[in-house]
């Protein structure tokens, strides 16, 4: 593999850049942009690559030690690093939709009240109710033993997460909840406070509207 200085000029992360676009860049050119030089024995190319594997790995939990550990970065690119990433979160986070109602639950996860099986979901939020992630936990007949709280939980504990909401489909259309969603409820609101990720609510889907634990002052 050829090192930055063996590159063409138009082949080179930065002048890449410039002509053609930052999204033309692999992310170990990106990172090859950002930190600009590498040190004796490791050239840029050789740190960038170490670098996206940190990322791949741990990027929501990333600190600077891990960084400063990597042979050749040091302080400066480290906190160069970082810096950048915690920027770009917080830019990203201002564009994210905001969830602050059952309505708000009922209209990003619409799709599912339709749906001729039984879906289990989570919505993730940060501290300012920007909706993190969604994902599907369960598909199936709901029962306590199933929905397993670290399968609820895992994930909203890796997105660092400040509440979470669940919710599930209907496909018979009733609107109300059912001995074993109020117990799945109950269960999953306890274990939500041994790990400090607030249960925001538990919306029901169906195709003729929802139902909000919340709203009816079950949480």
């Amino acid at each position: 593999m050829k090192t930055i200085k063996e590159l063409h000029n138009d082949d080179k992360p930065r002048e890449k850049l410039i002509k053609k676009g930052v999204k033309a860049l692999k992310n170990e050119e990106l990172v090859s942009a950002l930190i600009g030089f590498g040190v004796k024995g490791k050239d840029v190319r050789k740190l960038s690559r170490e670098i996206v594997s940190i990322l791949d790995h741990s990027f929501h939990t990333l600190s600077y030690e891990q960084l400063f550990n990597i042979h050749g970065l040091g302080t400066v690119k480290a906190t160069q690093i970082l810096a950048s990433i915690e920027l770009a979160k917080r830019y990203t986070s201002q564009g994210n939709q905001k969830i602050t109602s059952a309505e708000d639950v009922y209209h990003e996860l619409k799709s599912f009240s339709i749906k001729k099986q039984e879906y289990f979901l989570t919505i993730t939020l940060d501290g300012a109710s920007h909706l993190i992630n969604t994902r599907t936990v369960f598909i199936g007949t709901l029962n306590q033993s199933l929905v397993h709280p670290r399968e609820v939980f895992a994930d909203a504990i890796a997105d660092r997460a400040a509440g979470i909401i669940i919710a599930h489909n209907h496909p018979s259309g009733t609107l109300s909840a059912s001995r074993a969603d109020i117990q799945i409820t109950q269960r999953l609101k306890e274990v939500s406070q041994l790990v400090g990720i607030e249960l925001l609510d538990h919306v029901i889907l169906a195709k003729d509207g929802f139902y909000s634990f919340a709203d009816e002052g079950l949480l």
